[in-house]
């Protein structure tokens, strides 16, 4: 009996640390994304425009707007919150703001090339991110829960194409408050890009060649220690 609790404890364990680490990585990549201003992701666009005529901290910003988020999965659907959906929603925007403070004074002025080289490593990064995120399975973000809560209450509407039209929503609604702010059309760009594209089109894929090759292995080996205690 000691040994079957101690492998689920080493099981466990290994959930909350991927879960962590996948939140801390995923907001390294934000920094960096927003840092090289060559597009974010749809939810991060949607931020940026609220961060531009919200003048608060943008780490405070993320999580009152989580915290909203939080209360409609709360209301709808509760199974979709675990431990992981909190550390997202208290540590995510802090540690990109911290982020991209680090990437301003190693890179103050990067070049093309040079950006573009960070962003291709934040977005596989953030895939990797999101990869442990996902398969440590202790609850979504509350930006997941949206599109998940919203396909399974209609039954019709694949999930794929309910994030298609939630993302789309973020990015629609980025640039309408980036340009009620007074945005130019280039500040516009910097945050709706080519990141934008690619992470819309290459995330699903590098998602899960980080989840077949690094986060199940890497859950998989405590699973495989707890047999053999048993």
């Amino acid at each position: 009996m000691t040994d079957v609790r101690s492998g689920d404890r080493r099981i466990w364990i290994r959930r909350v640390m991927m879960s962590a680490l996948g939140v801390v990585i995923c907001g390294i990549s934000v920094g960096m994304f927003k840092h090289v201003a060559l597009g974010v992701d749809p939810f991060q666009a949607l931020m940026s425009g609220l961060d531009a005529v919200i003048p608060i901290p943008f780490g405070t910003l993320y999580v009152i707007v989580n915290l909203v988020l939080l209360l409609f999965s709360l209301l709808l659907d509760r199974k979709k919150i675990g431990l992981a959906t909190l550390i997202n929603l208290f540590l995510l925007g802090y540690i990109a703001e911290f982020s991209q403070r680090c990437m301003r004074s190693l890179f103050p002025a990067p070049g093309l090339v040079l950006r573009l080289g960070i962003l291709a490593v934040a977005i596989v990064i953030m895939c990797l991110a999101s990869a442990f995120y996902f398969t440590a399975n202790l609850g979504v973000s509350t930006y997941d829960a949206v599109a998940l809560i919203w396909s399974e209450r209609q039954k019709r509407i694949p999930f794929s194409v309910c994030r298609i039209i939630a993302d789309l929503c973020c990015v629609a609604g980025g640039i309408a408050l980036c340009l009620a702010a007074g945005f130019s059309l280039q500040q516009v760009l910097g945050e709706v890009n080519i990141g934008t594209i690619i992470t819309a089109f290459f995330m699903g894929p590098l998602i899960a060649f980080f989840n077949r090759r690094v986060a199940r292995p890497f859950l998989e080996g405590a699973r495989q220690a707890s047999g053999q205690n048993q």
